[in-house]
C-alpha cells in the first residue's frame, strides 16, 4: 500500500478490526520509510447485477421487488416476515454465487416459485398465476391439479 505521505509503496500492518457491522476491515499501516501510520479500509468488491426482463430490457438487481412480489403472495397467509426475508437472503445469496453478470428474470421467478411451493401451496399458486401469466380458469386450474398430485 502506498504511503500518503513519502509515496514508498512498503507499509506493514499494525492492527486490523472489523468495522460497519463486519462488511469492512479497517487496518492501521506503518510506512516502512517515515514511519507515519494511516488508515485503509478493505471491501469486498460487489458485482452489479443486471436482470434481463421479458422484453430484453436491462435493470439493475433490486431485492425490494423480490420482497414485494413474495409479500403479495403470501398475503393473509401464515407466513412470517422473517421466512420472507430469509427467501430473500437466500434467493440474492445463490444470485451473487451464480456469478453471472446479467441473469434472466425467468430464473429469479422460478427460484421464488420453488421456494414458495415448499412454504405455502396457495402462495405458490398466487405468485405462480401472475408469474406464468395465466391466460385463463383452465390454465389456473391445471396448475392446481399439478400441485394436488404431488402433493
Amino acid at each position: 500500500m502506498k504511503c500518503p505521505y513519502c509515496g514508498c509503496n512498503e507499509s506493514k500492518v499494525v492492527d486490523s478490526r472489523p468495522a460497519d457491522e463486519y462488511t469492512v476491515i479497517r487496518r492501521r499501516r506503518e510506512c516502512e520509510s517515515c514511519s507515519k501510520r494511516f488508515t485503509t479500509y478493505e471491501k469486498v468488491e460487489e458485482m452489479p447485477l443486471v436482470i434481463v426482463k421479458r422484453d430484453d430490457r436491462r435493470e439493475l438487481y433490486q431485492r425490494n421487488k423480490i420482497v414485494n412480489g413474495i409479500l403479495k403472495a403470501c398475503e393473509k397467509r401464515p407466513v412470517s416476515v422473517k421466512d420472507i426475508e430469509d427467501m430473500a437472503d437466500n434467493i440474492e445469496k445463490e444470485l451473487y454465487n451464480m456469478m453471472e453478470k446479467e441473469i434472466n428474470s425467468k430464473k429469479i421467478g422460478e427460484m421464488v416459485m420453488v421456494r414458495l411451493r415448499k412454504l405455502d401451496d396457495v402462495a405458490y399458486v398466487r405468485f405462480a398465476s401472475v408469474y406464468k401469466q395465466f391466460k385463463d380458469i383452465n390454465t389456473f386450474l391445471e396448475e392446481l391439479n399439478k400441485l394436488m398430485n404431488e402433493g
